[in-house]
C-alpha cells in the first residue's frame, strides 16, 4: 500500500471536488449551463477549478513513483503537505485576487513548481542510480 500518496490524492481529491461545486453552485445561481456566462467572478472560480486540475495529478503521479521507489516517508509528507497547501494557497489568492495578482496565487504557484521540480529531480536521480 501507498499509504502517503494515498493520503494527499485523498485530500487534493476533497479540494478538487469542493472547487468543482464552486462553479457548479454559482452556474445554477445564475443558470449558467457551460462555461462562466461572461461573468468574471464566475471566471475566476472555473479558472481555480482548471488549475487546480492542470497541476494536482502530476504532482501526485510524482508522489506515488517517489512512494514507490522507495523515499522516506519524512519527505513524501513534506513534498505532500508543501503541495496541498500551496494549492489552497493559490485557490485562495486567485479568488481573493478576483484574477489579478495576490500574494497567495504567487506562493501557491511558486510553492507548486518547486514541489513538482524537487519531486521530478528526486524520480530522476532515484531512476538513474538504480540502472
Amino acid at each position: 500500500m501507498v499509504n502517503v500518496t494515498a493520503l494527499y490524492t485523498g485530500l487534493c481529491a476533497i479540494l478538487m471536488i469542493y472547487l468543482a461545486s464552486r462553479v457548479v453552485q454559482f452556474r445554477r445561481m445564475k443558470k449558467v449551463g457551460m462555461g462562466s456566462g461572461n461573468d468574471l467572478f464566475n471566471e475566476v472560480r472555473v479558472r481555480v477549478h482548471a488549475n487546480a486540475i492542470e497541476y494536482i495529478p502530476i504532482a501526485l503521479l510524482l508522489l506515488l513513483v517517489a512512494e514507490l521507489g522507495g523515499l522516506a516517508a519524512v519527505w513524501l509528507h513534506i513534498f505532500g503537505i508543501a503541495f496541498l497547501l500551496s494549492r489552497i494557497c493559490h485557490a485562495y489568492g486567485l479568488t481573493a485576487g478576483k484574477g489579478g495578482t495576490h500574494m497567495g496565487r504567487f506562493w501557491g504557484t511558486l510553492i507548486s513548481w518547486l514541489v513538482i521540480v524537487a519531486l521530478a529531480i528526486v524520480n530522476i536521480v532515484m531512476a538513474v542510480m538504480a540502472l
